[in-house]
């Protein structure tokens, strides 16, 4: 019941941001954007979505090795396509991380490193995001001429930025109760890992490559579906303004982040100067993107062996 409630409460926020994104938007505008589709942008959209989920495949692996619990290239990219599906039914990001986690425990690593590798992929993902906003700050300080879009970028710089530091920070806390009480000794274990994949001479120029590359494809894949409308927003202006709304959109409060994508999307569009019903459509494309996607991870997962053997163990009970 409990789980059920919290997944109505989701529901009910995405519906709501949905009702504020749409609210005093110009129908008319939007209808006029979206009859000016072009399908091959939208196509490389979902084509770039891959690609960036392949990418963190590619980061995955090298966190996966550090937390013993070791994937493949091919592996990595299955599991994340499948995750990518399960991203698309619960809320932000958890449904697909639950199951990349699941999945991983099938090939034998504990329920510890699976674990682990899952929530220190999340962590350097978000620490990277928050880096990149950090960097950009003076250039979007001179793109938002409204004092509150900077107040607002400001403050979600600098939560994301400590956050992001002091949990790399809790591992090198001396401490010895840090490793006695539960959950924590699991957050510094996790921080642990992270400093050493992050400052490893190996794997540390790969995963802040990687990192970089990720966040940049989700910037592509928005500036694929502006041009799928021709709207009138440049390479570099979508590159101050979606890593601060990826990083808005991870909150766990909406369902596959429909909703605070869109209402946050509208109003950055605003103080950019850019036109709030060209954001709003930019970001519905963005998640319908996110969504073809997740029905071809839908259909890995189907077609997977993980699936196949869940079902045969469970078709004995039911007969």
């Amino acid at each position: 019941m409990r789980g059920f409630l919290l997944l109505a409460l989701r529901i009910v926020v995405s519906a709501a941001l949905l009702y504020i994104a749409f609210r005093g938007i110009n129908f008319a505008a939007i209808q006029s954007r979206l009859s000016q589709i072009s399908p091959l942008w939208v196509l490389l959209a979902v084509l770039a979505t891959i690609f960036q989920i392949f990418l963190g495949a590619l980061r995955w692996r090298e966190i996966s090795v550090q937390c013993a619990a070791p994937l493949g290239t091919g592996q990595a990219f299955r599991y994340n396509m499948i995750g990518a599906f399960f991203n698309q039914t619960l809320p932000s990001t958890i449904g697909g991380d639950a199951m990349r986690l699941w999945l991983v425990r099938q090939t034998g690593a504990t329920w510890r490193a699976a674990t682990y590798s899952v929530l220190v992929d999340r962590a350097i993902g978000l620490i990277a995001l928050a880096l990149i906003v950090v960097a950009s700050l003076p250039w979007s300080y001179d793109l938002i001429g409204n004092a509150h879009g900077r107040l607002a970028l400001l403050l979600i710089d600098i939560a994301a930025i400590s956050a992001g530091l002091g949990f790399l920070a809790y591992g090198w806390l001396p401490w010895s109760w840090l490793k006695t009480l539960w959950p924590l000794r699991h957050i510094h274990a996790c921080s642990v890992i992270a400093n050493q994949v992050i400052f490893n001479r190996r794997s540390g120029p790969k995963i802040a490559v990687l990192s970089l590359l990720i966040h940049v494809m989700a910037v592509v894949i928005a500036w694929c579906a502006v041009r799928s409308i021709a709207a009138p927003a440049a390479f570099e202006q979508l590159f101050m303004l979606i890593p601060p709304i990826m990083l808005i959109t991870m909150l766990p409060i909406s369902i596959a982040g429909w909703g605070v994508r869109e209402a946050t999307m509208m109003v950055a569009f605003g103080y950019a100067g850019l036109a709030q019903t060209d954001g709003t459509v930019v970001s519905l494309l963005f998640g319908a993107s996110s969504f073809i996607v997740g029905a071809i991870g839908g259909l890995v997962w189907i077609l997977s062996a993980e699936k196949t053997s869940e079902i045969s163990h469970v078709a004995p009970e039911g007969e």
